[in-house]
């Protein structure tokens, strides 16, 4: 039986985190009412004219870089043509003969171990409008609020061979332009797309096979399913005599199946020519260095340093630099407070659960480093017991309180009068006489139950190092 193996390409489209438009002053703003971002620029008026984003060009420079390619200081753009409602111009403005980065490349891990994905180029472009098809009344509207937002395209070489390792690659980009702050690369409001490229070949075949584009791909799992179901589209179509066509093909998740949208366009389809309204873009070495001195520290060396300067071990770094949020309050907190693994022990745990049970993503948390740092300083003076600063982060975690002030004011400090709680451990020990004798009879178990007894009598605010001393010597007089 034959063996046959899939190879894929992904062209990446990032929406970029610029407060304007790449060619014109309207708001990239997500979720405006229909067409109101827009310009005569970007719904394409007659004698309006194009001016460019420096911003722009500053991420894709970061990216590139970030992604160990070369960055062309002196790069142009061309005009792109094509019909579609959702282009109001009639082409788009990209780039194709001179792109701002090229030859680069990511690490990934896989199943194998480590594997690079090159990357053939980074270019800059606008993104088009958007159709919204009306099923009700049988029509489709344009809104072009998104027309004219920046893009960077990344294209791939045909690197990857399952979609697992389009998944790992697609999270260590979506990684490092979170970092770089270029973009939030949110998959579901379409600031991070990507578009599969796909042939199938026998297992050790020199040639590609014939390749189809997957579109409609707006989460990592239906991108998983598309390339799994494509793949055994083509080896079915192979198998029976019958020739993969290439073709654009729209994954219809929901159903599971793909379906042709359109034939594959070459290049030469578009017409493409140098854009006549804008000059070629000219990066001196003094903007690149200024961009190089500006890139953050990025995952791979945050990880490193976490393990050796914090002395966390690597399952705790891993998941702290998963997301710039997470490493980014676990780096301030310390600084505060100076007790890394504290301050991991209270992100991974209560923090995780938190985000879990309220559906959220880390990006989405709204509390203060400082408040944190002030209830972890609660527990680590006996100000609080752990339980109760477990219902504390509740609130941080919920409304950004001031744990101080909070637990003043809900009367939540831990007691030390050993008075009072000698006072407590009696009476439950008078209530409990069976636990008491069960005790001296050598069962063990009595103890957990008189101290958990005692905590409840207290209302959870006796000091148990104390409630477990004071009750050790009252048991055994």
């Amino acid at each position: 039986m034959k063996q046959y193996e899939t190879v894929i390409g992904l062209e990446v489209h990032v929406e970029l985190a610029t407060k304007t438009k790449i060619f014109c002053s309207c708001s990239t703003q997500f979720g405006g009412a229909p067409n109101t971002h827009t310009c005569p620029v970007c719904t394409g008026m007659p004698g309006s004219l194009p001016v460019l984003n420096k911003q722009v060009v500053e991420y894709a420079m970061a990216v590139g870089l970030a992604t160990n390619c070369t960055i062309n200081q002196f790069c142009k753009f061309d005009r792109k043509n094509y019909f579609y409602p959702d282009n109001p111009q009639n082409y788009q403005i990209s780039q194709l003969y001179l792109p701002i980065c090229v030859d680069g490349g990511v690490e990934i891990e896989t199943a194998a171990g480590k594997k690079t994905v090159r990357i053939h180029e980074i270019h800059m472009e606008e993104d088009a409008g958007k159709l919204i098809h009306d099923e009700w009344d049988d029509c489709s509207l344009v809104d072009f609020n998104r027309s004219g937002v920046p893009l960077i395209e990344i294209v791939s070489e045909p690197d990857m061979r399952s979609a697992d390792e389009v998944i790992a690659y697609l999270e260590k980009l979506r990684m490092i332009i979170q970092y770089l702050g270029a973009s939030d690369c949110k998959l579901q409001e379409g600031s991070m797309r990507a578009d599969i490229n796909i042939s199938v070949r026998e297992v050790g075949a020199e040639k590609f096979g014939t390749r189809t584009e997957m579109k409609n791909l707006n989460s990592f799992r239906a991108i998983a399913r598309a390339i799994e179901g494509e793949t055994e589209r083509q080896i079915d179509l192979i198998e029976s005599g019958q020739p993969v066509i290439q073709e654009t093909r729209r994954w219809d998740d929901n159903k599971e199946y793909s379906y042709a949208m359109r034939s594959k366009e070459d290049a030469q389809d578009y017409r493409y020519f140098p854009d006549p309204d804008l000059v070629p873009v000219v990066i001196s070495d003094e903007w690149l260095n200024e961009v190089k001195r500006r890139q953050p520290e990025l995952r791979d060396e945050k990880l490193a340093r976490y393990k050796e300067e914090f002395g966390l071990p690597a399952y705790d770094a891993d998941i702290l630099t998963g997301t710039k949020k997470l490493a980014d309050i676990f780096e301030a907190t310390t600084a505060i407070c100076g007790k890394p693994k504290k301050v991991s022990n209270w992100l991974m745990v209560e923090t995780m659960r938190l985000l879990k049970e309220n559906n959220m993503e880390p990006d989405e948390i709204r509390f203060a480093p400082e408040n944190l740092a002030k209830l972890i300083e609660l527990v680590e003076t006996g100000t609080i017991n752990g339980n109760v600063a477990k219902k504390v982060f509740e609130e941080v975690f919920a409304n950004d309180i001031d744990p101080e002030k909070y637990v003043e004011e809900k009367g939540l400090k831990m007691s030390n009068d050993t008075d009072e709680i000698k006072e407590i451990i009696l009476k439950v020990m008078a209530d409990n006489p069976q636990s008491v004798a069960d005790y001296h009879a050598g069962k063990t178990k009595a103890m957990g139950f008189l101290v958990g007894q005692t905590m409840r009598a207290a209302k959870g605010k006796a000091n148990p190092g104390i409630v477990n001393q004071l009750l050790t010597e009252l048991l055994n007089q």
